[in-house]
């Protein structure tokens, strides 16, 4: 089984057509998704934004295996990204990743000195270093670097991503309306799809009631689909 993390985005945002409202960023908040596997069920995710203070916040995702080989390997996934607001962006300072199954671990680490401006990878395939580009985000900040986006009104999004070995820019815009039944209710929800590249990438967001996705598909990676069962501010 191979369980990767979402994509992550972040950097300028360029306008759709028509006036933009400025964005709210969130303040904490927990978020519940059912987890599967090619229409299989494969887990639950919990996602949690947290105010540390001095104007750092953490965003964290857990996958628990609970289905198919998942749940048979007992599966854990963790991703902790830690970062500070720059304007309506989640500017990147750290980010961890963790996969434990019965079978192998995988772990991937990632720094920010934003003094000289240095992007430092850590991970089972070696180590890598980088420029870092002001307001970059890594993958596990996605949902709500572009969640952020849609609030304020943005209809594309390009975006500066860190990936393991440089900084890629990746571009989404809103596709369409559709409606959404998830287990936390239906939606008409705006679907945003990545144009760039075929990664087989598309949430659907209610920008007016959440910051995150209340349904995110992904091929790349095990064609991954999330859908939101729980959305509660602290």
């Amino acid at each position: 089984m191979t369980i990767r993390p979402l994509l992550a985005i972040a950097l300028s945002f360029s306008l759709g057509a028509g006036t933009v409202a400025a964005a709210t960023t969130p303040g904490d908040f927990t978020a519940t998704y059912q987890v599967s596997r090619g229409g299989s069920p494969m887990g639950t995710a919990t996602i949690s934004l947290h105010d540390d203070g001095g104007g750092q916040w953490t965003y964290r995702k857990a996958i628990k295996g609970t289905g198919g080989l998942a749940g048979l390997l007992g599966a854990r996934m963790d991703e902790t990204s830690r970062f500070r607001w720059k304007g309506e962006l989640p500017e990147a300072i750290s980010y961890d990743y963790a996969l434990q199954t019965g079978v192998k671990n995988r772990q991937r680490h990632l720094r920010v000195d934003w003094n000289t401006r240095q992007v430092h990878v850590e991970g089972d395939k070696g180590s890598e270093t980088y420029p870092a580009t002001p307001g970059i985000v890594e993958r596990n900040t996605l949902p709500l670097a572009l969640g952020v986006a849609l609030q304020g009104g943005q209809q594309q999004v390009a975006l500066a991503v860190a990936v393991r070995q440089r900084v890629e820019t990746q571009q989404f815009r809103i596709v369409g309306k559709e409606t959404i039944q998830v287990p936390a209710g239906s939606f008409q929800a705006e679907r945003v799809d990545r144009t760039d590249a075929d990664r087989g990438f598309s949430a659907w967001y209610a920008p007016q009631r959440y910051p995150l996705p209340v349904k995110l598909s992904q091929r790349d990676g095990g064609d991954i689909t999330m859908v939101l069962v729980s959305y509660s501010e602290r």
